[in-house]
């Protein structure tokens, strides 16, 4: 009988594996048709995550905690950069030529040309809506800008839903991956919890450099065109703000290579008009070489603390992704550059010279975060907020109880590198 079994046992076994090859066909085909909606998700979920945390542990509810970080830190956020690039994009319009702008505008999804169109010409869009001659051409514009902006609209919703759940019950795919695929002493599981640390200093690091200083330097190009003669005004304030936040991807020059042209520029239009103007571009280096250079560089680098990849393969990922891919390469180049160093980190070396996997880090490069590293430090970090919170004894009670769901279940809220996802 078992001789006999044996054939019929092996035929269901294949039979369900070409089940499971056509059902992973069908996920991945899903996938790669809203890879982009997937990708913003994920960066999305990464960048506010520590914000996450924190929140989490204040109310003590994941689906609360999720709910607030998404509506009152990543949706006003995303308004914010969403007026900023609307701006941007007016200016940017109406500086370059329109070969230059087509080329640009290809790169994104949807009738980019005709937003472009009423970005650029936004006040006389609006006269063509009250001239009753005009209203039918005007309309028509509307309607390709509104499917452009709905679409949009519709692909930030599937991700901040994405981002949701991933904040509410990516403890559970956590739980998941430990029993089925590998658990904490497998060199899967390391693999992925490097990957999983990586992500949140990429995208939470970098991103929140970015923010703070296009912030800021939409803060002071703008205050100083109010307070500066029109001689002296600073062509273009929010593009040249956005500019210099993406310029400090550049390691060392960092926002130099916007602020630096722009004072000079200035100080040519102020000995054009008048040389006692001269005050007000000198002001201006002062101020932007203090808020955008000095204060980045000394309080919000240091603030983000475990930067493990090499800014110049960051800079190339983020450039190369967006090149390649278009819009959501910006998120997917630095996926593949943590992908790949963690898999040369954890799995190269071994994999070459046939050596059992071993969940400790090999010696191939030095870049990327040891999760072991990773968990100690989110460790002590919880202990010490647990005993400041709470010196009592409650924390105790509370590490206590956290330890013994993160040995069964694996629902904790953090586990060294925070693997929620």
């Amino acid at each position: 009988m078992n001789v006999g079994g044996a054939p019929a046992i092996d035929r269901r076994r294949a039979g369900w594996w070409l089940v499971a090859a056509v059902v992973v066909g069908i996920v991945g085909l899903f996938l790669y048709s809203f890879v982009g909606t997937f990708v913003l998700g994920l960066f999305v979920y990464y960048g506010a995550r520590p914000v996450n945390r924190r929140i989490q542990r204040r109310v003590n509810s994941r689906g609360l905690a999720a709910t607030v970080t998404l509506l009152f830190i990543v949706v006003p956020t995303l308004a914010l950069l969403g007026y900023a690039g609307f701006v941007a994009l007016r200016e940017l319009t109406a500086t370059l030529d329109s070969g230059t702008v087509t080329l640009l505008l290809n790169r994104l999804p949807g009738d980019q040309q005709t937003l472009a169109g009423v970005a650029r010409n936004f006040p006389q869009f609006v006269q063509q809506l009250g001239d009753v001659s005009q209203f039918r051409q005007a309309f028509q514009t509307l309607a390709g800008a509104l499917g452009t902006v709905t679409t949009g609209l519709l692909h930030l919703t599937l991700a901040l839903a994405f981002a949701f759940f991933l904040y509410r019950d990516g403890h559970r795919l956590q739980a998941w991956y430990r029993k089925t695929v590998g658990g904490r002493d497998t060199a899967a599981y390391s693999y992925l919890a490097g990957v999983d640390a990586d992500l949140e200093v990429v995208y939470f690091g970098n991103v929140l450099t970015v923010l703070a200083v296009t912030l800021g330097s939409m803060a002071v190009y703008n205050g100083y065109n109010v307070l500066a003669p029109s001689a002296v005004e600073l062509p273009f304030p929010t593009l040249l703000a956005v500019l210099t936040g993406l310029a400090t991807f550049v390691p060392l020059v960092v926002g130099k290579l916007v602020y630096v042209p722009a004072t000079a520029f200035l100080t040519w239009r102020a000995v054009q008009a008048d040389g006692s103007l001269l005050v007000y571009p000198a002001a201006f280096l002062v101020v932007v070489f203090l808020l955008l250079d000095v204060l980045p560089q000394s309080v919000v680098r240091p603030y983000i603390s475990g930067q493990t990849m090499h800014e110049g393969a960051v800079l190339f990922a983020y450039i190369l992704g967006t090149a390649l891919f278009g819009w959501y390469g910006l998120f997917f180049g630095p996926l593949l550059l943590v992908i790949v160093v963690q898999f040369a980190n954890f799995v190269l070396e071994d994999l070459l010279w046939g050596r059992p996997f071993s969940p400790a880090p090999t010696d191939a490069t030095d870049l990327g975060t040891d999760p072991t590293d990773v968990r100690a430090a989110t460790a002590d970090a919880a202990t010490s907020e647990s005993s400041e919170s709470n010196p009592s004894g409650d924390a105790v009670e509370g590490r206590t109880s956290e330890s013994e769901s993160e040995g069964g279940s694996g629902d904790e809220n953090t586990d060294g590198s925070g693997h929620g996802g």
